[in-house]
């Protein structure tokens, strides 16, 4: 098809807003410009954009192929949803070994992103369940086919590699046997960070998911106050009998809908602090126990459709960091703080530990350590003079920031956080490129 015209696309902060040609992927090899696939959008800042060139849309035509329900090999396009597979492999008891917190990424989002979940301590990142693809590169006649066996370094490279590498077209990924798809969950209420980092290490050695939510707007004695939900899959009797209380029990619609971008940001200070209050006392003291239901677990936020809009006109930058584990507590202190002196608000503030996995990846966010997770309305010059100060914050604990999630982080920062990032570099499709390369690695050249 010929390229169309007047398609505006944005990023999921909603930052800023670009008019962008589409074009099919088979137009990609022989045309002019920069090309960059995209998925369905959900990455945070620019990785997904591309103001200079055209989109690939990945969805269109997009189909699970085959599934193999004795090896739990999936067969599909790379334009396929997360949420589509897992509608198609419940009947069979298979989930996904690696999975982030929206079902609303495709699989090659989720391989170009090298995404992680609540089980990073345990499984590592999506890209160790990817056993092969199928590549298209503009300087090549055929597809490549890509595994850790064939065309090894273009494999290592595609993982996590931001779509720079080729297009994704096909994927075979391995998923998991479970007993159930929800979620047998162990909470701890805590009353500060010290309770934390004091029984986090325990508590994910015994359970395959761990995430904690931070109350980061509490004061004095309550400082890094929280819920740490752990969880393993529920046995078979604890899943029917959740089942039974619900209607549907496979991947639906949203029930909740922000229909319009609200003209002010209604994620403030004052509103956040009643939630924050009201989430945190929700919950008994101490440990509990409950069966949760495996959407509301895994994908609390796909509820709720366009709820980025909630953020106003503005948009939200999200910003991720990962530091390493023997300084793990006084990193998050330094970064709680330094949001509050900026006086900056958090909705979602989450903390969780990465593991010692290795990735397949060449070039991937996670490593060992702890990663922290903040959500802040865009506030102009302020919010930007926040973001590089917890950059510096982290950079000086030898940590990194997660590129895939990022909007204005400096080439420097990048730099730091990635000194490989020229092996990348070096196996980029050439017709390929996105904003955020553009702004950072091609500046460094």
């Amino acid at each position: 098809m010929e390229p169309t015209h007047d398609n505006n696309f944005t990023s999921w902060g909603n930052i800023s807003r670009v008019q962008r040609d589409l074009a099919s992927v088979d137009q990609f090899p022989t045309s002019q410009g920069s090309f960059l696939p995209f998925g369905n959008g959900r990455s945070y800042g620019d990785t997904c954009l591309n103001d200079s060139g055209v989109l690939l849309p990945m969805q269109n035509d997009a189909h699970i192929h085959h599934f193999d329900a004795k090896t739990g090999l999936l067969f599909a396009d790379a334009g396929v949803l997360l949420r589509d597979v897992l509608k198609f492999t419940r009947p069979f008891g298979y989930f996904l070994e690696v999975t982030p917190g929206t079902s609303f990424v495709t699989l090659g989002g989720a391989i170009a992103n090298d995404v992680h979940g609540k089980n990073h301590h345990a499984r590592g990142t999506f890209g160790r369940s990817v056993l092969s693809f199928d590549l298209l590169r503009s300087d090549r006649s055929a597809l490549m086919h890509c595994s850790p066996e064939e065309n090894s370094e273009i494999f290592a490279a595609t993982i996590g590699g931001m779509g720079l590498t080729g297009v994704i077209t096909r994927v075979c990924l391995r998923l998991m046997e479970v007993s159930s798809f929800d979620v047998n969950q162990k909470t701890l209420r805590f009353n500060n960070l010290d309770e934390y980092f004091e029984n986090v290490e325990v508590i994910d050695d015994a359970h395959e998911y761990s995430v904690a939510w931070i109350d980061q707007l509490a004061r004095g004695t309550s400082f890094g106050r929280g819920v740490l939900m752990a969880g393993n899959h529920a046995s078979v009797e604890e899943g029917h009998a959740m089942a039974g209380e619900r209607q549907a029990d496979e991947p639906k619609d949203a029930k909740l809908s922000v229909p319009f971008t609200s003209p002010i940001n209604l994620i403030n200070r004052w509103s956040l602090a009643a939630f924050n209050f009201v989430y945190y006392h929700s919950f008994s003291n101490g440990l509990s126990e409950s069966i949760e239901p495996w959407q509301s677990y895994f994908y609390p936020l796909d509820a709720i459709k366009g709820w980025n809009r909630l953020y106003g006109p503005k948009g939200l930058y999200q910003h991720q960091s990962v530091y390493p584990k023997a300084a793990a507590r006084e990193t998050t202190i330094e970064l709680l703080e330094c949001a509050k002196r900026f006086n900056h608000g958090s909705f979602l503030t989450v903390l969780k530990s990465f593991g010692a996995q290795t990735t397949p990846a060449l070039f991937s966010f996670p490593r060992e350590g702890f990663t922290l997770t903040l959500d802040f309305a865009n506030q102009g010059v302020k919010t930007l003079q926040l973001l590089d100060a917890l950059d510096e914050i982290v950079l000086k604990a030898g940590g990194a920031v997660n590129p895939y999630k990022d909007h204005r982080m400096s080439a420097e920062t990048f730099a730091q956080s990635f000194p490989n990032w020229r092996e990348l570099e070096a196996h980029r499709d050439q017709k390929i490129c996105s904003d955020f390369w553009r702004r950072t690695a091609l500046t460094l050249k």
